[in-house]
């Protein structure tokens, strides 16, 4: 009922917004891509992971940059940066990165933050491209994300109005394993995350650079959850329920 609500939601806001946040959409008519769209839904429907081991469970670390904290109100994705990981392995050579195809150049604060500026993204893909080949990147594999609420808006919002079709992929925070690793620091902002775990971001406010350090994050996550007897996510969603 939630995620349906959430659809309609979309539907209303996308005639107002839809050229304005992302601009220039094709039409959604290609066959093929409209057919893996739909087979991978019903791959993530019979899919189920909280039983899969820690050590074997796959998931797929992202970062959105954005121009502010807001889909609906008009703010937009300038880029996905993600990397692929098994267990407490970062896979180094599996990336995924690109800016998103704008007109319109960020705020001087953005580009200052996030080093984008119009000339990236002028020069970049269609938010359409950009989002089908990160679906073919993740397939049906878990995301896990820092904060990740802020992704998830993002990603259903332009998921709905590039594609006309929901965002379905389960989404981990990385606090969710954090909380009970560390229930006593207060771990919040990725930058003291990282700085606890002596972590290092090589560049910050970059989407595959953040998804890194976040990847390395959740590894250091999940070597202590499986230390503490936890063996897959059922364990800790178990566990979490029983503090509530």
């Amino acid at each position: 009922m939630v995620m349906n609500q959430m659809i309609q939601f979309v539907k209303q806001l996308s005639g107002k917004f839809g050229t304005d946040v992302y601009t220039s959409l094709p039409n959604q008519t290609d066959p093929n891509k409209i057919a893996f769209m739909r087979e991978l839904q019903r791959e993530l429907k019979n899919k189920d992971v909280l039983d899969v081991p820690f050590s074997e469970l796959k998931v797929v670390v992202f970062d959105v940059e954005t121009t502010g904290f807001y889909p609906y109100k008009g703010d937009r994705m300038l880029s996905i940066g993600a990397i692929k990981m098994q267990g407490d392995k970062v896979l180094d050579n599996e990336t995924f990165y690109s800016p998103i195809h704008s007109d319109e150049a960020p705020s001087e604060e953005i580009q200052k933050l996030t080093g984008i500026t119009l000339e990236d993204l002028v020069n970049a893909p269609s938010i359409n491209k950009v989002l089908r080949d990160f679906y073919h990147f993740v397939n049906s594999d878990t995301l896990v994300a820092h904060h990740a609420s802020h992704e998830k808006q993002f990603m259903q919002h332009a998921t709905w109005l590039a594609l006309r079709t929901s965002f379905q992929h389960r989404i981990i925070d990385t606090s969710f394993l954090t909380k009970v690793v560390e229930p006593e620091t207060g771990l919040v902002t990725l930058d003291d995350c990282c700085a606890h775990y002596g972590i290092d971001i090589e560049q910050r406010h970059h989407a595959l650079h953040d998804a890194i350090a976040t990847a390395k994050l959740w590894a250091e996550s999940v070597r202590s959850i499986q230390k503490m007897g936890f063996s897959n996510l059922k364990d800790v969603y178990t566990y979490i329920a029983t503090l509530k």
